[in-house]
């Protein structure tokens, strides 16, 4: 299964009923300081809006709530692998997705064979505070070299004017978040990474 070039990623189902019809095929629900049945009601109204409009839906750290809804794909970073019931996962059917960050976490994900590898932040984010700094473009080539045929998602302070060079240096995915959702014309932004991705 190939997936999209562009990987979304937003916290609210809202925004995918505004973003999907206009053409995202790949996208992630991150859903956090929430209730659990407010979670799983949102989860379910994501996938729902994600298979009308043909979209792969990626959930974010709730793997117990993927599988109990019968989703496809579970994102998971660092500290959700502590916890994850990966066997429970891979039984359920679902695709696995992985952020790393430093050598010893690559190393750690690649023995999971995941179904992608995330590397961030490339660039300096706003999103959340890390303990790491901007990774760079080498990191990206050193990493594709390093994960091979397994799809490498680009994530942190990207924008439509960064993407080809990221693409360029090796990834094959690129994931935007406040690019769009601070936007001032979400759907325009929108557009312009679909135009850059495809």
């Amino acid at each position: 299964m190939s997936l999209d070039r562009f990987y979304p990623i937003f916290d609210h189902p809202d925004w995918l009923a505004r973003m999907l019809p206009l053409g995202i095929k790949l996208v992630q629900l991150r859903i956090k300081d929430r209730a659990e049945d407010e979670v799983r009601s949102m989860i379910a109204e994501g996938q729902a809006l994600c298979r009308k409009h043909g979209a792969v839906l990626v959930v974010n750290d709730y793997w117990q709530i993927a599988i109990e809804l019968g989703c496809d794909w579970i994102h998971l970073g660092q500290e959700d692998l502590d916890e994850a019931d990966l066997h429970a996962i891979r039984k359920a059917g679902l695709r696995l997705g992985v952020s790393t960050h430093d050598d010893d976490e690559l190393e750690r994900v690649l023995a999971m064979d995941p179904d992608y590898v995330a590397l961030g932040p490339v660039y300096p984010t706003i999103l959340k505070k890390m303990k790491w700094h901007q990774q760079g473009l080498p990191r990206v080539t050193e990493w594709k070299a390093r994960v091979g045929d397994t799809p490498l998602v680009a994530i942190g302070g990207m924008s439509v004017e960064r993407a080809p060079g990221v693409f360029a240096a090796g990834a094959d995915i690129v994931s935007a978040v406040t690019d769009i959702t601070l936007n001032p014309d979400p759907e325009a932004r929108l557009r312009d990474w679909i135009e850059v991705t495809r």
